[in-house]
């Protein structure tokens, strides 16, 4: 039996911001239909994790971290939840607040959690095998895993969702954090800052990221964030593994938050786009091809390439909805963009689950032109609703979509390469050309009908990094 602790500042159901508490929440799950694997999983008991899980856990035991010349007091909570144990660290001082992220201490908050689970496998009855921590939040956990060896021969991974986040403080907080001998500041410090996720790096004996092409991107300065050097040092320890959805949660047959459910029929598709267009007021024709984005508003997700061609491109005959939330910049423009067309697009500056899913299950096209994307959700869901994704072709959105081709049939969606605004605006128009075409779009469709990506391929992966560690096979 092979033991795997995974730690991480977020997980599904209890509390998630983003894509990597998707990953912790499935990971674990697939993984556990693996009889020689037992995943657990350690987190952060925030304010904002709803009562009706706080009164499923049960109070486990307590410790005392060192933080530099303060004492803190880490209580363990349990939970089991589908048969996989969770355990939630509390602390009144760095967890209480509002929100999960974007307090000034947050390097203090998250260096407390990574000293804690340190200090709880001394107090716990799991003793893990391999110590799998995940983005910044958690990277000092792997280098004090390392340092301080609480278990013995214990092997760690460490999975890069986002480079461009790395957890940096001043140096000069290395002896208030630790109590540490100077010798292992170099571990820890890049550029003459204290780094956590370089402190990860730097340590752990397994590297991943969310998708292949994002494990090559990443060894390129223009991707790095200035942390190419040392992620080309332990190119040999670096692997891609391509995260997967929930295909019981993404399931347009019972999905409970969509109008009427289907596995593959485009007449009911057709039926939640009408209910679709009469919500976002936008004229009834379920004939019109719809283009959705779904995302954060941030220059991240190549918003600034849709700014550029969205007034040429709404010309055409087709209808355009956005929903999420962001930068400032970007809201504005596309309320403007609503007001300018009141019927052609729809703009939802809030983020809401169902109206997400009725969007997926009613749309023709997801456009995601993203300057970068470690993996990528987006794609993957409206994939499993048979909506043909438009991508730019990088990090996980290369791997997953693959461009049409008309002369072999081949391809799921589309996709350009340059970052560059006009290249999105041709193959927009080649999408809606495709779309006109009967014979050509129902081949397509076949194809995206064909494509999943499920954590069970994932586990697999991740199963064979873990049995590299350990001499157990890891069998799935």
């Amino acid at each position: 039996m092979n033991k795997i602790l995974f730690v991480a500042s977020e997980c599904t159901p209890f509390i998630k911001t983003g894509g990597l508490a998707d990953v912790v929440g499935s990971l674990p799950q697939a993984l556990k239909q693996n009889e020689h694997v037992e995943a657990r999983v350690i987190l952060p008991l925030y304010d904002e994790i709803d009562e009706k899980w706080r009164d499923q856990m049960e109070y486990y035991t307590a410790c005392t971290v060192e933080l530099g010349w303060r004492n803190q007091e880490a209580s363990i909570y349990t939970l089991n939840y589908n048969n996989i144990i969770y355990y939630f660290i509390s602390n009144d001082y760095y967890f209480t607040r509002k929100g999960v992220y974007g307090y000034y201490d947050d390097g203090e908050r998250f260096v407390f959690f990574s000293q804690a689970v340190i200090e709880a496998l001394a107090h716990i009855e799991f003793k893990p095998d391999i110590l799998h921590a995940h983005d910044w939040q958690a990277g000092m956990a792997v280098a004090l895993a390392k340092i301080m060896q609480p278990v013995e021969d214990m092997k760690t991974v460490f999975t890069i969702h986002n480079i461009k986040y790395q957890g940096i403080m001043p140096l000069a907080i290395f002896d208030d954090f630790f109590q540490l001998s100077r010798e292992h500041i170099a571990g820890m410090e890049w550029n003459g800052m204290l780094n956590c996720l370089k402190g990860a790096l730097f340590h752990a004996d397994k590297i991943t990221t969310v998708s292949p092409g994002y494990a090559e991107e990443i060894k390129d300065p223009y991707y790095s964030e200035g942390l190419h050097p040392i992620l080309l040092e332990r190119t040999d320890d670096l692997a891609g593994v391509l995260n997967g959805i929930d295909l019981k949660e993404y399931n347009p047959l019972t999905d409970p938050f969509i109008s009427v459910n289907y596995r593959s029929s485009r007449i009911k598709k057709k039926e939640n786009k009408i209910v679709l267009q009469e919500k976002l007021g936008l004229p009834k024709d379920s004939e019109k091809p719809l283009f959705i984005i779904i995302t954060r508003l941030v220059e991240q997700k190549g918003l600034h390439l849709v700014q550029h061609i969205l007034d040429e491109f709404i010309q055409e005959d087709v209808q355009f909805a956005i929903l999420g939330t962001g930068d400032e910049e970007f809201e504005s423009y596309f309320r403007e963009v609503s007001n300018r067309y009141p019927e052609k697009a729809a703009t939802i500056l809030t983020f809401d689950e169902g109206l997400a899913r009725q969007m997926y299950a009613s749309a023709d096209f997801l456009i995601m032109p993203s300057k970068f994307e470690p993996c990528g959700l987006a794609q993957l869901i409206a994939l499993q609703y048979k909506t043909v994704p438009i991508v730019r072709e990088t990090g996980g959105l290369k791997d997953t979509v693959s461009p049409y081709n008309e002369l072999s049939g081949e391809g799921n969606g589309f996709s350009f390469v340059n970052y560059n605004a006009h290249d999105l605006l041709s193959v927009l128009q080649y999408a809606l050309t495709i779309y006109n075409s009967p014979l050509e779009w129902q081949q397509l469709l076949k194809n995206v009908n064909k494509s999943r990506f499920s954590w069970i391929d994932s586990a697999h992966k991740y199963a064979g990094i873990y049995d590299q560690l350990k001499p157990e096979p890891i069998l799935i």
